[in-house]
């Protein structure tokens, strides 16, 4: 019996009373051969998610079956690439198509044509065996492409391609098992999205992700490997965040997942990245970047998929040795997309309406992060930080309570701070890092021993002000002595001169780790100089009118990142300034009486 549909429910079709699928097999539906999914088989049901529009299809079309799950193409030509949730490529699609995106145009995800320039590694009689590097290539200008042995091929070399150029389906390497089956090497391979790529062995998490964003690297910092949750609501910045992220992090490859997003907010990623110039190389930052494009309006199994996908491209390149970090924009849509196609399958809801497998999915998604030793013997890791949207910025909704829950780096955005153009807008009393106790060697060794201590001293004023702040709002600030009057000053320096950031300057749109520590130093620097200055009995607003605090507030701008060593001058003022302030006479003995502390 033919397997035809027998039923439709948007993205769902079943078929009866077939023994021809397995789960989580692609299949092509109907006439335009839709690409789908094998997700539930009983005795008479086989139940398949449609990628695609099924806007026209009709009970009684054939499903055909392909006998391997939905795989992502590896190969060159990934990089600088636009892909939709199943990665086909934007730009063929938008050539064969136009605009909108008709159904069942199964195009190659790399262009097949294109000749690669490729150097081999390898010559007859070596020994090879899975994720083994068997040949490069120039992928850009930036980026060299290393081709792997699959995954169960291994064997001796028979016979090499001589150095050149070659097609993505050229054969390149042949290799001979123990049982003498002969197998082909190619510039491509194919692997199954939901399946992690192995590694040999998962490394303990010991270096920073430094993105040169100071609220970020000092307070809140992200291991190489580590994961990360952005939760905010509308317009709290999420997405210009993991813009700065993806500009200026270093790590040597960008894999940006727009799921679910608006069309216009994905117009203005796609155009903004592909015309900025990476700082590192000087050349377009889409050298090293892949963009998924998966936005509310394309079909919502699809946005389901495009995590998976963004998840095993990072995977590919992390097992050739580069350090990768993925931008999920954002996981709430995603979520959704779950909803969604629960709802449509009959699913017993759990809170809100999600699926009561939503912090498995999240866990399996998170866990596919880490710092790994490849199958090569090189080092490579995959990090991955995903933005939040919880309707009216509610982050006791499901979506952030579980991401929290698989994350150990959470950085809040809060409305307030956003509506205040407070950016980036991270909320330092609600956010947190695990991450810190990992990388202190890492400070240790290759920073300063100090900086852990002097970022800890930020933090402790930050919260002493937290508190100070619920005093003033009952009583106001004139009731405080000035020691906690300074608290309260030296934190709006804090504030305003260190965690707020202006990506439009060009000194501080990105920070060094050096130049963070050096400024961390004049702050507290200040603060011990005039606390101690406030213990003789000089008020407060004797210190402030020397204009030394609005001062500090502008080093952001005054000093540039290539000239540290203008930070000494600003400890000199210090001193010069702090001598001129008057100190009044002690009388008998007795310091002048301080009102008590609250």
């Amino acid at each position: 019996m033919a397997n035809v549909i027998y039923s439709i429910n948007g993205p769902v079709v079943t078929v009866k009373d077939s023994k021809d699928f397995s789960m989580q097999e692609m299949v092509y539906v109907g006439s335009k051969r839709l690409v789908g999914e094998v997700i539930s088989i009983t005795d008479h049901l086989t139940t398949i998610q449609v990628y695609e529009e099924t806007t026209g299809l009709r009970c009684g079309e054939a499903v055909e079956p392909t006998g391997s799950p939905i795989s992502a193409t590896l190969g060159p030509g990934i990089l600088s690439n636009i892909f939709d949730g199943i990665q086909r490529p934007l730009g063929q699609l938008e050539a064969l198509s136009g605009a909108f995106i008709s159904e069942g145009c199964n195009i190659p995800s790399l262009d097949v044509q294109r000749k690669w320039d490729v150097t081999m590694k390898v010559q007859v009689g070596d020994t090879l065996t899975p994720g083994m590097i068997y040949a490069t290539c120039p992928e850009t200008a930036i980026i060299e492409h290393r081709f792997l042995v699959p995954a169960g091929v291994s064997g001796k070399v028979t016979w090499t391609a001589p150095n050149g150029s070659y097609a993505l389906e050229d054969c390149v390497v042949k290799v001979t098992d123990e049982k003498g089956v002969e197998r082909q090497l190619t510039l491509c391979q194919k692997w199954p999205i939901r399946v992690p790529r192995p590694v040999a062995k998962r490394l303990p998490i010991t270096r920073p992700l430094i993105t040169g964003q100071r609220v970020i690297d000092t307070l809140f910092p992200i291991a190489k490997g580590g994961t990360a949750a952005i939760p905010g609501g509308f317009g709290t910045g999420k997405t210009m965040t993991q813009h700065q992220l993806a500009k200026w992090s270093d790590a040597d490859i960008i894999v940006y997942i727009g799921c679910g997003e608006r069309g216009n907010e994905m117009t203005q990623v796609l155009e903004e990245f592909g015309s900025l110039v990476d700082p590192k190389t000087q050349r377009p930052l889409t050298d090293r970047t892949v963009l998924i494009a998966n936005t509310s309006n394309m079909p919502v199994a699809a946005r389901e998929a495009s995590i998976y996908t963004g998840i095993t491209l990072a995977e590919y390149y992390r097992d050739m040795g580069y350090h990768v970090a993925i931008m999920a924009d954002s996981t709430s849509r995603w979520a959704e997309a779950l909803r969604e196609i629960s709802g449509r399958l009959e699913e017993m809801p759990a809170e809100e309406g999600f699926p009561a497998y939503l912090p498995s999915r999240l866990s399996e998604f998170y866990e596919r992060a880490g710092y790994m030793e490849t199958l090569c013997g090189s080092e490579g890791s995959v990090s991955i930080i995903g933005a939040v949207s919880p309707q009216g910025a509610d982050f006791s909704e499901p979506v952030t309570q579980n991401t929290k829950r698989f994350v150990r780096c959470f950085w809040a955005l809060d409305k307030s701070l956003a509506y205040s153009r407070h950016y980036p807008a991270i909320n330092w009393t609600t956010s947190y890092s695990e991450y810190l106790d990992d990388l202190r060697q890492w400070y240790k060794d290759n920073i300063d021993p100090t900086f852990v201590k002097k970022r800890q001293a930020i933090v402790n004023l930050l919260h002493e002000e937290d508190k100070l702040m619920e005093i003033v709002k009952l009583i106001g600030a004139d009731v405080l002595p000035d020691d906690q009057k300074l608290v309260i000053e030296i934190c709006r320096i804090i504030r305003v001169g260190f965690l707020q950031q202006n990506a439009y300057h060009k000194d501080d749109t990105y920070v060094s780790l050096e130049k963070q520590l050096k400024m961390m130093d004049v702050i507290l620097y200040l603060y011990d100089k005039v606390k101690s200055l406030l213990s003789t009995g000089v008020p407060i607003s004797t210190v402030l009118e020397t204009g030394l605090f609005d001062k500090i507030v502008k080093m952001k701008y005054d000093i540039p990142n290539d000239h540290l060593e203008m930070f000494d001058q600003y400890r000199l003022d210090i001193e010069l300034e702090l001598a001129k302030v008057p100190v009044p006479e002690q009388r008998d003995g007795a310091a002048s009486a301080q009102m008590p502390q609250i």
